[in-house]
């Protein structure tokens, strides 16, 4: 996987923040991504956008679903655990963002956050703790 940063990794705080409000604005990393898609398309890669600054470019089928084929291979070992349900909790759940792929696959129970307060309180509900 490669991360891509237009800012830049050493931005400071103040740097992050502007950025961001810029690129909401102006679609900055959207319009980024649409250039590698049309200049890499030979290439099987999947593009998804992430935190406040950057981006994601990997092999499809190299996203967060990758995990699910060892929870998969575990389960199939003698004494292998059994999961009924993989819960997954996360914020960029929107297609294009990092989270799409876990969050719309088929195998898991997604759940859309805006921040670890409502993770909690969805855990709570779920174990009724």
């Amino acid at each position: 996987m490669i991360n891509v940063s237009p800012i830049g990794r050493n931005a400071n705080l103040q740097e992050r923040l502007a950025f961001e409000k810029y690129d909401l604005e102006h679609g900055i990393r959207p319009a980024f991504i649409e250039k590698l898609k049309e200049r890499f398309a030979h290439i099987d890669l999947t593009y998804s956008i992430g935190g406040q600054l950057s981006f994601d470019v990997f092999p499809t089928g190299w996203d967060k679903t990758y995990c699910i084929r060892h929870l998969e291979n575990e389960a199939k070992k003698p004494n292998g655990i059994e999961y009924k349900t993989i819960h997954f909790f996360g914020d960029k759940t929107f297609k294009g963002g990092n989270d799409w792929e876990i969050y719309t696959d088929p195998r898991v129970t997604g759940h859309s956050v805006k921040d670890p307060d409502e993770t909690q309180r969805i855990l709570k509900e779920l174990f009724e703790v």
